[in-house]
Parts: structure tokens; C-alpha cells; sequence
């Protein structure tokens, strides 16, 4: 028997990352951890920055970096829009690295006029971004 489906596109403005059919995806919502299998009720959510865990038809795996962006999910199809979308190969984990780093340093001198709500967004993406590469390099030494 044939595993269930769904399609799946992921797009940001520049690209499309991923399209195809799905036996699961994994997100994280605003509200928390989404699973998304063929059959979910329609939802329209935001999705914070963070990892996305594509299981494909062939039972495959594939994880990816979403900056952040929208997913809706309707009854034949799910579609994620992201600002940024990047394969865990594509991700420089010096320059992450970096820029948790800075991140970090900027919150700890932080002055009155400090704005840090965005320092708490690059260092979300910067942590994601990492969190991606780990799991793959885990994934590879298995």
C-alpha cells in the first residue's frame, strides 16, 4: 500500500526550494511545533525562523532553514512562503556562528535605546540556521 501524500511547495522570493509530494512536514509555528500530515484541517499561520523537516514520498528525509514566513495548509496541498529558504548545504555555519556572537554581545552592552526585539530575531535565525547544520551532521554520522 502506498504511503499518503500531499503536496508541498516552499518558495521565498528568489526561489523555489522544494516541490513535491510529502508524507510529512515539520515546522515551528508561533504557537509551537506543527506536523503537518496528508488530511490536517486548512490553517493559515505564521512560522518563525527555524528548521523544516520534509519527509517525502519515498520516505526520505530533507531539512532546510526557513527565515521566517507564512504556511497555509489546505486540503490537497500546503504551501510555505518564507523570506528566506535554505538548504542545510547552502548554510554558512562560520558566518551563523558569527552573527549569534554578535548577537549575544549586543544584548550584553545593551544601552537604553537598545532595540531588542531585533537582536532577539537575528539570534533566533542564527540559532536555527545552526540547529540545521547539527542535524544534518548528525544525520550523516548515523
Amino acid at each position: 500500500m502506498a504511503a499518503m501524500t500531499v503536496h508541498l511547495d516552499i518558495v521565498s522570493a528568489e526561489s523555489s526550494i522544494f516541490k513535491g509530494r510529502v508524507a510529512c512536514l515539520q515546522v515551528t509555528g508561533v504557537e509551537g511545533e506543527l506536523g503537518i500530515l496528508p488530511g490536517h484541517a486548512p490553517l493559515l499561520t505564521s512560522i518563525k525562523p527555524g528548521m523544516a523537516r520534509i519527509i517525502k514520498q519515498d520516505g526520505s528525509e530533507e531539512v532546510i532553514y526557513l527565515s521566517g514566513g507564512f504556511l497555509e495548509v489546505q486540503p490537497g496541498s500546503i504551501a510555505v512562503l518564507a523570506d528566506v529558504v535554505m538548504r542545510a548545504d547552502e548554510i554558512d555555519e562560520q558566518a551563523a556562528l558569527e552573527a549569534k556572537r554578535r548577537a549575544e554581545a549586543h544584548m550584553a552592552s545593551a544601552g537604553a535605546d537598545f532595540n531588542y526585539d531585533a537582536a532577539m530575531v537575528e539570534l533566533a535565525k542564527a540559532m536555527a540556521q545552526l540547529r540545521v547544520v547539527e542535524t544534518i551532521k548528525k544525520n550523516i554520522a548515523r
